[in-house]
């Protein structure tokens, strides 16, 4: 018995290192679990084209909006382990393990983290609409009348969801959540005064603050953003252990070959250092990081535990 699974095992080998070698042979899919416009499709299409241009064929960016980014995260999830069909996603994946309680896929288990492509802060922001003008202005004002103030969200289990869910802990204050499909709509939403506030990253929101449709208040970051000079960390508008980093990772479906998963690393670590990528990343006030598969997979493990903690807290549920 033990000769036959010994040459099994040889044969998945070859054919890894077979397929490896021949590796892509089509073009290759990104999928979004948001729509066009947000944090997560600009960083995907600032990616794809160096991609294209590393792999020689074509990386389409296959927007796949909805529950959550678990639309896309099951897509992936079960899709053919051979290298054509990534994911780009941000903590939403390792939130999501706590927040939904009969998840068709295992976000450790199902998926090959690949590499950390960039980070951004998430930044609280009001509608010029709203008469506050500091984080300090706002507690008073969602603390005057709880449940009048509603925030938006690019989804339920978001980052910007529990973002605002540890600003409503550490501030004693009730907001209502009032979650879309993106941060784009989310955006929308605030820009057009249906809601009042939001979380949201750099690249999304940096326009809008630009244009006076918006206002940002603090950054929920350690230090000072450059793009947002002017905005003071939550720490320093006064309220303690509101930290929420977005970061965007790339994953394959688990099982991919080691050695597709390795060369696709690479292919990102050399983006993240293309000057032009650079130069558009702090534009958009991301951070490039490109790491290795080891390093993203140990920042995975740790964020689906920290997220488990925030939820069971916040009560946040998303089932």
């Amino acid at each position: 018995m033990m000769p036959r699974l010994l040459a099994f095992a040889v044969l998945l080998c070859a054919a890894a290192a077979a397929l490896a070698q021949t590796y892509p042979a089509r073009p290759v899919r990104l999928v979004v679990g948001f729509p066009p416009g947000g944090g997560v499709d600009i960083n995907a299409r600032m990616l794809a084209p160096k991609l294209a241009e590393y792999l020689g064929q074509q990386v389409i960016v296959d927007n796949k909006p909805g529950a959550s980014t678990n639309i896309a995260n099951e897509f992936v999830a079960k899709a053919a382990p051979d290298g054509h069909t990534l994911l780009i996603n941000t903590a939403a994946i390792a939130i999501n393990m706590s927040l939904f309680r009969n998840l068709p896929f295992d976000t450790l288990r199902d998926f090959a983290p690949v590499s950390l492509f960039s980070e951004s802060p998430n930044v609280l922001v009001v509608t010029s609409k709203l008469e506050a003008k500091s984080v300090k202005d706002l507690v008073a004002l969602a603390r005057s009348s709880p449940g009048k103030l509603n925030y938006s969200s690019a989804g339920v289990g978001t980052t910007q969801h529990l973002a605002a869910e540890l600003f409503k802990l550490r501030t004693g204050t009730f907001i209502v959540h009032i979650p879309y499909k993106g941060s784009s709509p989310s955006l929308t939403a605030l820009v057009a005064g249906e809601v009042e506030l939001s979380f949201a990253n750099i690249p999304a929101i940096r326009g809008h603050v630009t244009a006076g449709r918006m206002r940002a208040l603090a950054t929920a970051a350690p230090r000072r953003d450059p793009q947002l000079p002017d905005v003071p960390t939550m720490k320093e508008a006064g309220v303690e252990d509101v930290e929420v980093a977005v970061w965007y990772g790339i994953f394959a479906p688990a099982k991919t070959p080691r050695e597709i998963v390795q060369t696709l690393a690479g292919h990102v670590q050399r983006a993240t250092r293309d000057p032009e990528v650079r130069k558009r990343m702090v534009e958009q006030g991301a951070d490039p990081v490109g790491s290795t598969p080891e390093e993203f997979g140990k920042l995975l493990r740790e964020e689906v535990a920290r997220w488990a903690e925030v939820v069971k807290v916040s009560g946040a549920r998303a089932d």
